[in-house]
């Protein structure tokens, strides 16, 4: 069975993970707490990152996710846990799906914004998702240049434009404010329970846990000091500035000689964006796999079904994304440090508890 490498895991982490992070988030954050939207950024770095590394030491035993449950709280429990995992991440992934289809038919197709520009992506979707979520190693090969390129292009053209003075003083924004930010930023950090559903599909190395923690925190840095300039920026009007990475480049100079060569940038990150928007339908096919078994033709037809079903959602939702984000980012937050943060730990306490009473 093909196998994602460390390194795959590592590009994962540091280099793809975060580019999900950069369309509509740094708006939001700009809204729940202006100039210190970078804080809770940082934060939720810092706790993912603890989680991610809880979940790379799970990797030592060798097992998915469902082996593990299944060794410690039997195979019933088991079931029931991966496929909550599971629905969690199709639940998670109805956000970036939304961003990703508000950015192509705002960025791509201005001219002509209709949901039929966007319905190429659901067959797209449906192929990625039919393939074992293994594949997705040779995938991050060929991504993590693509976002390093992506990311530092477009901040090549952006960092001349920033007053970093326009994110002080530090804590402007209260207690109040920072809380907001912090627990209304949950809906962006789930990438530690992306990584539960790849244990199994991994080798463990020596000293992953700890590399793994920190290439994910390198992708978060470069994510912090992306907020920092686009608030830099745009400052008290950073809040109406949805698809970030798409604006912070636009104000350069050199473009009136260049023309607009930092879509080149743009689409590279927006590629990156595209099969990290299909990562969750793919985890939650492979609770599927692991909850029931591997049946044949049962990837293939979940990954049919889930795209179908994701894009009636967009037409029925089709102008109601500040709804759903409100609901998912807002009112049901407590679902992603329950499945990103607390879940990954709580592994590692069964596991040691089943070789205690052994």
């Amino acid at each position: 069975m093909n196998k994602i490498s460390e390194r795959q895991i590592y590009f994962f982490l540091a280099c793809i993970a975060p580019v999900g992070k950069l369309i509509v988030m740094p708006a939001r954050l700009a809204g729940y707490c202006g100039n210190d939207l970078w804080l809770p950024a940082l934060f939720q770095f810092a706790v993912q990152a603890l989680a991610v590394f809880c979940v790379l030491l799970l990797a030592k035993r060798k097992e998915s996710l469902y082996g593990l449950l299944s060794d410690g709280v039997g195979k019933f429990v088991a079931k029931i846990v991966v496929l909550l995992v599971g629905a969690f991440l199709l639940f998670a992934g109805i956000l970036p799906l939304l961003e990703q289809k508000l950015f192509v038919q705002g960025v791509f197709y201005d001219t002509l914004p209709s949901l039929l520009s966007f319905a190429p992506f659901f067959l797209f979707l449906a192929y990625l998702c039919s393939k074992p979520l293994a594949s997705y190693g040779r995938v991050f090969d060929l991504l993590a240049p693509i976002a390093i390129v992506g990311l530092a292009g477009v901040l090549l053209f952006s960092v001349g434009n920033a007053d970093y003075g326009a994110i002080l003083p530090v804590g402007a924004s209260g207690a109040r404010g920072l809380l907001k930010g912090t627990a209304y930023s949950f809906a962006w950090f789930y990438d530690s329970a992306l990584l539960l559903m790849m244990l199994g599909k991994f080798d463990y190395k020596k000293g992953m846990a700890w590399k793994g923690a920190v290439c994910y925190l390198a992708g978060g840095a470069a994510v912090v000091f992306f907020l920092v300039v686009f608030y830099g920026i745009f400052g008290g009007t950073a809040v109406n500035q949805f698809f970030a990475f798409t604006k912070t480049s636009k104000y350069f100079s050199g473009f009136t000689v260049l023309g607009r060569v930092d879509y080149l940038f743009i689409f590279l990150l927006s590629l990156a964006a595209a099969f990290y928007t299909a990562l969750p339908v793919s985890g939650a096919i492979e609770s599927i796999i692991q909850a029931f078994g591997q049946k044949k033709y049962l990837p293939t037809l979940l990954s049919v079904l889930f795209s179908a079903g994701y894009f009636l959602l967009t037409y029925l939702l089709d102008f109601r994304f500040g709804d759903v984000m409100r609901a998912i980012a807002e009112q049901a937050f407590y679902l992603f440090p329950a499945f990103a943060l607390l879940l990954p730990p709580l592994l590692l306490l069964i596991r040691r508890r089943k070789h205690e009473t052994a």
